[in-house]
């Protein structure tokens, strides 16, 4: 159980589960996490953001704030569920060209926890990048919750089959 009021950020990917990040975000509530989620550009078009606004009682962040903008509070721990290959890698490179790369570039040095669950097919999971990517993240401390037991991937054009048993509550089980 987290402790009250320690805030948890949801980065959540443009990947087919994305639609359902309202279940992790319950699983957090549940837990005593205060929840701010951080969607990256793509996955505007996949979450219902007015709904997630209205269960978090926090606004949905995408982009950096204006001057003018209240800063979210600090995070205590990081999720990225689901996770994309493109988030992953870039991660793993440093590249911070989003919001919520942004952030997830800066929260190893912060000291604050990452879990990433991944939502990958079979080929992009096989390609040297991504391995290297996984390798690199785990080095520096990120809970990559990869392999098995834990997430693994489908072979491609199966991914819709796999929305409803994405295994959410696995990335948040992995920061108590």
């Amino acid at each position: 159980m987290s402790e009250p009021g320690k805030v948890l950020y949801i980065i959540v990917c443009a990947a087919g589960p994305a639609a359902h990040v309202g279940r992790l975000v319950t699983l957090a509530q549940d837990d005593g996490w205060t929840v701010q989620l951080i969607a990256t550009p793509p996955a505007l078009g996949f979450i219902d953001t007015a709904a997630l606004e209205k269960q978090t009682g926090r606004p949905v962040r995408s982009e950096y704030r204006k001057p003018h903008e209240p800063k979210s509070p600090r995070a205590d721990a990081i999720i990225v569920a689901p996770a994309t290959y493109n988030t992953i890698n870039k991660f793993a490179q440093g590249i911070a060209d989003t919001y919520a790369l942004g952030v997830l570039s800066e929260a190893p040095g912060l000291g604050i926890p990452v879990a990433i669950l991944p939502f990958v097919n079979s080929a992009l999971a096989g390609r040297t990048a991504f391995r290297r990517a996984v390798e690199t993240l785990r080095a520096e401390g990120v809970r990559i919750l990869f392999g098995p037991g834990q997430f693994e991937p489908h072979p491609p054009g199966s991914g819709g089959d796999r929305f409803d048993t994405y295994p959410w509550g696995l990335a948040l089980a992995s920061l108590n």
